[in-house]
């Protein structure tokens, strides 16, 4: 019996706590706790900075340049507009990320965040906020992306650059 009330105190605790925590398996592991939000496909958890894998997302931030679309010839800083949105939709909540083994080219840990089981990336590709980037995601959002294009949403309704084709202009 003691066994058992032991379990389930252990279980209630893992479950209900909100402390952030690190597990581990052979192909990744996981990351949750209270996200800074760095910019629309960039996040810091327990001061680890995770880029989610497979997507870009406008910049906000890129060597003191800021990544500008255009709508109905107005300017907008479409890297705030995306960082704002990855806001909105975290609010106070935990976000759960899953990180994969191997980092990317600026030491960042990369992978995929997820807020009550419903990721992050699928979120910012489908309404538009973040693309699907085909140098990394082999397709993963692609469906997603051609949704948001379809019906204008987010930055399909703008005039704008892939961020992969921005950067390489602006470095």
């Amino acid at each position: 019996m003691k066994k058992q009330k032991l379990i389930l105190i252990s279980f209630f605790f893992l479950l209900f706590n909100n402390i952030p925590s690190v597990s581990s398996d052979h192909n990744y592991f996981l990351i949750s706790g209270k996200a800074k939000i760095i910019d629309g496909d960039t996040l810091k958890i327990n001061n680890k900075k995770i880029r989610f894998s497979g997507i870009d997302a406008p910049e906000s931030y890129f060597f003191g340049k800021k990544q500008l679309c255009v709508l109905n010839d107005v300017k907008i800083l479409c890297g705030k507009l995306s960082k704002e949105k990855l806001i909105e939709k975290i609010g106070n909540q935990i976000v759960n990320c899953r990180i994969e083994k191997n980092k990317d080219q600026y030491s960042r840990l990369i992978g995929e965040c997820f807020v009550k089981s419903k990721s992050l990336s699928v979120f910012m590709v489908k309404n538009g906020y973040a693309f699907d980037y085909p140098k990394y995601s082999n397709g993963k959002f692609r469906k997603h992306q051609i949704y948001a294009k379809k019906f204008s949403l987010g930055l399909w309704q703008m005039q704008f650059e892939y961020p992969w084709i921005w950067r390489k202009k602006n470095r």
